[in-house]
């Protein structure tokens, strides 16, 4: 049976697209998941996915916090993730000082929009224990909730949501870039066989180093991501010279981890056990190599 891979469709993906669309479907499917890593960390706990490429912090963040639904098994992006702060078109609020204390929009409880808006807490000095939060799913429900002043402001990857700042429909009023490499690969403990997860691994890196060639960078990266996402070549060149990929997609950097649970645990958003974190949980050891 095909592996289920689920996985957030942006620009971030293009490798990903490639070698699906060179598979088939006779080795995986992909199984889009727009919310988001909370949405992808769901649909692993409900059987409906059996790999996650999804964020960093939820996916650290879920098993610090308990969870028995993945492992970490490779790495997919190795540069942080740019959050743009997104506010209403006509709100109220102008910079990230001007939302101590309001109610920040988030896709689901765990997600990447809500770690980084603890992130986002921390350098600003405000109490994480105050926090609030209005879930609303995904990236409309996001722009509409800053519209209708439910909520004052959100968080979603820049290249992302430039289109809609663009068009007028919402308002960038700063950027938090992850202090940590921003996409991470997640699995199923037993629902993805292991040579399967090998073989996805090893081919995905191919094609990944293949997406990250200064060669293809320069022309075929930009033709691939505009005839599917539709970005200007103007915002792509921008976006793909802050990127980069892992040259080997079945190996996790241990500073990877134990910083960004650092960070997390500083901003409240996880606890540290008294005998310290044991990298050894987060990873599946008989797929990915912690280096």
């Amino acid at each position: 049976m095909p592996l289920r891979i689920g996985f957030v469709r942006e620009h971030f993906s293009s490798p990903l697209l490639q070698f699906a669309e060179a598979d088939g479907g006779k080795t995986f499917t992909l199984v889009k998941c727009p919310s988001g890593t909370g949405q992808l960390i769901r649909r692993l706990e409900n059987d409906e996915i059996d790999v996650a490429i999804a964020l960093t912090d939820p996916l650290i963040s879920g098993i610090a916090k308990g969870s028995k639904a993945y492992k970490l098994v490779g790495s997919y992006v190795t540069t942080p993730l740019n959050w743009a702060v997104i506010t209403g078109k006509d709100s109220q609020y102008n910079s990230i000082s001007d939302l101590k204390g309001t109610t920040i929009g988030i896709s689901r409880y765990g997600s990447g929009s809500q770690t980084m808006a603890y992130v986002m807490a921390l350098q600003q000095g405000w109490p994480t224990s105050e926090l609030k939060f209005q879930v609303n799913n995904d990236i409309r429900g996001l722009i509409d909730s800053v519209n209708d002043g439910s909520t004052s402001a959100f968080m979603w990857e820049w290249f992302t949501t430039k289109p809609f700042a663009d068009a007028g429909e919402c308002r960038f009023i700063g950027s938090v870039p992850t202090p940590w490499p921003s996409w991470l690969i997640a699995a199923h403990p037993t629902r993805a066989p292991a040579d399967a997860l090998r073989a996805f691994l090893a081919t995905l890196s191919m094609y990944v180093r293949a997406f990250d060639a200064p060669e293809a960078r320069a022309t075929a990266d930009v033709a691939f991501i505009k005839d599917k996402f539709g970005y200007p070549e103007a915002d792509i060149q921008a976006w793909l010279k802050t990127v980069r990929y892992p040259q080997d997609c079945a190996e996790i950097p241990r500073q990877v981890i134990l910083h960004t649970l650092d960070v997390l645990q500083k901003a409240g958003f996880v606890q540290r056990p008294e005998s310290g974190f044991d990298v050894g949980a987060f990873v599946n050891t008989a797929i990915a190599r912690v280096v």
